[in-house]
């Protein structure tokens, strides 16, 4: 029987979401827990991949296993089994044999949260990135609106990035005000290595007003990495949710 699950997970103590040898991953936990439960070695697929240090609000992936069992049976017993773990399964469904988590998604939504005050965080220490210089949030809009479309996104694109191409289409990106934090929402259905850090880490350097809105659009005409904002940190970054 195919299972489809839905994960909550803080990414800061893993080295992202693929299994490694040797090394902390979410899928590798994920997996230790089902084979706990039912002595099955199974491959947990996730719609994404994500790096080390960023966390997920809704994964989705999928599993098989033979067991005769429940879904809430499965929740409860996998979340038992990874109670040492930042991680959490959020819901467990049965799914068509057909269904696959990653291939199978239409659009992928991505939050970005940026603590922008004076001081640090005490409470959300890895899970936000600290900007103390004011942001003009509407430079940061009016910047991120040249990357809205379909693009050759080479210059937001991570050296090892194994993607076959550079073009993608990025549906939305929306900013939002919540108290000092900056919230930017990204969606597409797919991205590149590290095309959303990029893009915040350029965006943020023209909230800073070192950069005018319209550096976006030659950055993104330029093609090449190099002539691009820095990378932002992990920690702000959390794959919100799956649309299949």
């Amino acid at each position: 029987m195919r299972y489809k699950i839905t994960i909550e997970y803080d990414g800061t103590n893993y080295k992202g979401w693929q299994s490694q040898d040797g090394l902390p991953t979410v899928q590798g936990a994920i997996e230790s827990a089902v084979f706990a439960f039912c002595q099955e070695k199974t491959e947990v697929y996730g719609s994404g991949r994500t790096d080390a240090g960023v966390h997920a609000l809704g994964m989705t992936a999928h599993m098989d296993i033979q067991k005769e069992t429940d879904t809430e049976t499965i929740k409860m017993a996998l979340n038992a089994h990874l109670r040492e773990e930042a991680i959490v399964i959020l819901s467990v469904e049965k799914t068509a044999d057909e269904f696959h988590a990653r291939f199978d998604a239409k659009q992928r939504y991505y939050l970005y949260r940026i603590l922008n005050r004076a001081t640090p965080p005490a409470l959300d220490v890895d899970r936000v990135w600290w900007v103390p210089q004011k942001l003009d949030i509407e430079k940061m809009r009016a910047g991120a609106k040249h990357l809205i479309g379909q693009h050759d996104f080479s210059s937001f694109r991570a050296a090892e990035c194994q993607a076959q191409s550079p073009i993608r289409t990025v549906d939305e990106i929306t900013f939002e005000k919540q108290g000092n934090e900056i919230w930017m929402r990204c969606q597409a259905r797919s991205f590149l290595h590290h095309q959303i850090r990029n893009f915040i880490g350029s965006l943020v350097e023209v909230g800073r007003g070192k950069e005018e809105p319209i550096w976006i659009k030659e950055i993104l005409e330029k093609k090449d990495r190099t002539t691009a904002g820095p990378t932002a940190p992990a920690c702000g970054l959390y794959f919100e949710k799956v649309e299949y």
